[in-house]
Order: C-alpha cells, then structure tokens, then sequence
C-alpha cells in the first residue's frame, strides 16, 4: 500500500532529477580536461544532422569549424553513410572516401552553434583551444511534432517534424602544455635518479 506508492514516488523523483539534470550518455575520462555542450528537442531533421556530426567526429575544434563553414558555402560536403536513401551523389564526396552527400544548411548550423557553445565552455574551463579535439558526438531521435495535412477525398494526414538531441564532448589532447598532471605523479623536470 503506502510503501509501495512512496518507492515509486521516490523513483519518479529520481528520473525527473535525471532529466532535469541533463546526463550525457559519455562520461569523460578526465573532467579537468574535457569540455561538453547539448541541445534538446531540436527543431531540425535527424537524419541529416545525425550525418553531420558523425561527419565531424574525432576532428579538431579548428578543423571542425572550418570544414562546416565550407559546407556552408558549398566548398565541401557531407557524406551521408548511413541514412542513404534518396540521396544523390557529386564529386565533392570523394574527398571524404564516399560517394553519396549533401549540404544540409539548417542541421550545419546547429552543430555549428553546438561547436561555439562548447568552445565557450572551455574558454570558461580556460583549456587550450587550439589543442581541443571531438571526442564524442551522439544525435538521437527526439519526440516528434504532430501536425496534420489535408488529403483528398475528406482524409487527413499525418505531418510530423523529427527533432533530435545533439551532445558533444571536447577534450584537450595529450599534447597540449596545459594538460593538468593528475596527482601523485612525479614531475617530469626532475632530474633522473643515477645509481652510486
């Protein structure tokens, strides 16, 4: 009776606390050093921005922004690997090893825009930009937006958007000069122990 309604109380409480809270399905290795930003329930098509993170994945932050403001203009292209059906094929796709690509404007300019929020979140970690890479991209389908088309012969019809989430995490390669050193190490400018 009451025990039971106060577990699953407790329980609901929990999940809305994890939604609020806004869980990445990734947890970074190191925190000092990673970076992340997300968007839900976007208003853009899943599909062609599943294709464009995907295709940004594992690139530097500076590559990364520079190869989307190429799509932008038509320069280079997204190669759709997954999601082919019904897209066409062009020549700029061989710069990626693939045959099938587009240039989606709108979906470009939210994982742009996710870029730039998390590019903000390491300004504000004080990270080395230029050594900040993509390490994990996920794009997954939202709930989707019922609206109604009208039909001939008195039907209606289903007309529905498919929004996503984006999440992204950036971290600083092993590289950089700023990479923290966790504690306990030793440091590497002692000098080395010689035997007498």
């Amino acid at each position: 009776g009451a025990g039971r309604l106060l577990s699953t109380l407790l329980a609901t409480l929990d999940l809305v606390h994890k939604m609020v809270r806004g869980n990445y399905s990734k947890k970074p290795d190191n925190y000092s050093i990673t970076c992340a930003a997300r968007g839900s329930d976007l208003r853009v098509h899943y599909k062609n921005t599943h294709e464009t993170a995907m295709a940004i994945k594992g690139m530097s932050l500076k590559k990364a922004k520079r190869y989307l403001g190429d799509v932008l203009v038509h320069k280079q292209a997204i190669p759709f690997r997954r999601h082919t059906g019904g897209i066409g094929r062009a020549a700029q796709a061989k710069l990626n090893k693939h045959h099938n690509c587009r240039w989606p404007k709108k979906s470009v300019e939210f994982v742009l825009n996710i870029l730039q929020n998390a590019e903000a979140n390491a300004e504000k970690k004080e990270l080395d930009l230029d050594a900040l890479e993509v390490t994990h991209v996920q794009v997954q389908r939202a709930r989707q937006q019922r609206r109604r088309t009208y039909r001939a012969h008195g039907r209606i019809g289903p007309y529905m958007a498919c929004p996503c989430h984006i999440e992204m995490i950036l971290t600083q390669s092993k590289t950089s000069a700023n990479v923290p050193k966790p504690a306990g190490d030793v440091p590497e400018d002692l000098p080395a122990l010689t035997e007498a």
